[in-house]
Formats: structure tokens, sequence, C-alpha cells
């Protein structure tokens, strides 16, 4: 009979251990499920038109409407984590996009769980685009129209994107990947129209 008692007791803390950890693995994925199950409906400025006002990052493909918060500098980590409670940053040093050269903007593709907010999984998809995709930057109600053109993965220690010089008129986005980690970046170039 005890050895019946003392297999009961092992098969409870046993199922314990698995209920625990079951609902550790959700709360910690919370911020993913949450992305695919129930996008974040983000709630831009527009006009009476329905054109949003000031600086505004939009992807149709991704259902993607988020605030540019301009001039960020992405090697502060105070300062970037701020502005990525925000929306989606604009990289000091670059130009924003639409003045004829390199405009870097990046955001979260996911964040730690209690630190819930808007935009922490904003880039959750951005590995969904394909070449030919279409990006929209809005700037004071004026469209400016970008196709992704090429996507890459590269090392965090890589930031010659961010940094070389460029004469080019070309938008780069920036997120962590894979999403739930910050092993490495994705990289989205596009061009404009």
């Amino acid at each position: 009979m005890s050895g019946l008692r003392r297999k009961s007791k092992n098969q409870n803390i046993g199922n314990l251990i698995i209920g625990l950890s079951s609902l550790f693995f959700v709360i910690l994925l919370f911020p993913l499920i949450k992305a695919y199950l129930f996008p974040t409906q983000y709630n831009v400025p527009k006009n009476s038109a329905g054109i949003p006002t000031g600086s505004v990052i939009v992807i149709p493909k991704l259902d993607i409407e988020a605030p540019i918060i301009e001039d960020v500098d992405p090697f502060n980590a105070t300062e970037y984590r701020l502005a990525l409670k925000k929306g989606v940053a604009q990289a000091k040093g670059t130009s924003f996009p639409g003045e004829g050269k390199k405009a870097f903007l990046f955001a979260h593709s996911s964040d730690y769980p209690w630190r819930a907010g808007n935009y922490n999984t904003v880039f959750f998809r951005l590995k969904d685009l394909k070449l030919g995709d279409e990006i929209i930057i809005y700037k004071d109600l004026t469209p400016l129209n970008y196709r992704v053109n090429e996507t890459k993965i590269v090392w965090p220690s890589d930031v010659s994107y961010l940094t070389e010089e460029h004469d080019q008129n070309v938008l780069i986005i920036q997120t962590c990947w894979p999403v739930g980690t910050s092993f490495r970046r994705l990289l989205v170039f596009a061009s404009p129209l």
C-alpha cells in the first residue's frame, strides 16, 4: 500500500512540475502569442482624409502603422529603449527617408513579457517581407514610397550598415532575429519608387 501512495505522490509532483513549466512557457512567449493571435492596432494620428500626420512608417502587407521617433542614438541603450516604447526609431547620424541618402530605422521584434507595450513587437513579422513589397513613410502628410529589394541576416557586431557612409537613397530597417532573441539582426533594404 505504501508503494502505491509513493507512486501517487510522485505522479502528483510530476504533474505539478509539468503544469508549472507549461504556465511559465506560456508567460514567456506571451508577446509572441499575442502578436500572432491578437495583432496590435496602432493608433497613429491621422487627418480628416485618413492620412497619417507626423512621421509614420506604414507596411501594408504586415498591417503596421507606427510613429517614427527621429534622431535616436542607436549606441545609447537608455535612449533607444525609451524611444522604442513610443514607436520605431530613426538612427541618429542617418538621413530621414526621402532626404536622398541612407535612412536607418529600427524597432523590436519581441521583448520581455513584463515590458508589455504597444511597440514591443512592432517588427515581429518583418521576416515576412518579400522582394517587391511596399513600405510607405509619411513625413508631414507626404507619402514616400519604397519597395523591398533585399533582406540580410547579420551578426550584432556588424554595424557597418549603420555606420558606413551611403550616398544612395536607401531605406534600411533592422530588428532582432530570430524572434524572441537578440542573437542576430534582420535587415530589410528598400529603394524609393
